[in-house]
């Protein structure tokens, strides 16, 4: 597959989410399969509300990237040196993870309001694009 059509499946993710604000979709590949894939929401067993009645992300949601790399970790597979498709470019906290999850590429479509995240993974000489 290309990295297109994993991008495609990304977004395919992204629509499982119950936010209003950004539906979010994050695919971790390796070796030709996807091995896990997470989007935005609330921990499993809360309630399925992002927003508050301001339409402000609540504080307990979880970001797409985060939620794929504990799919990995919830199920033992190893994400390291897997590659990650992110609708959206990965904030610093996500960026940190991973870096620690060993993910060796980040591909993603939409930019985020802020850039560090990407400029620590590609000084800890992650690939980062944009597709």
């Amino acid at each position: 597959m290309t990295h297109n059509d994993y991008m495609q499946i990304a977004e395919i993710v992204a629509s499982s989410s119950y936010c209003t604000r950004a539906k979010v979709g994050a695919i971790i590949e390796k070796d030709g399969n996807i091995i896990a894939i997470g989007y935005n929401g609330t921990p499993s067993g809360w309630e399925n509300k992002c927003e508050d009645e301001n339409g402000i992300t609540k504080y307990e949601v979880l970001h797409a990237e985060s939620n794929a790399i504990a799919k990995c970790a919830r199920t033992g597979v190893s994400s390291k040196g897997g590659t990650m498709y992110v609708t959206h470019m990965p904030c610093l906290d996500c960026a940190k993870l991973i870096i620690q999850a060993g993910i060796e590429a980040v591909y993603y479509r939409n930019e985020y309001r802020m850039i560090t995240g990407i400029d620590v993974l590609e000084t800890h000489g992650i690939t980062c694009e944009k597709i």
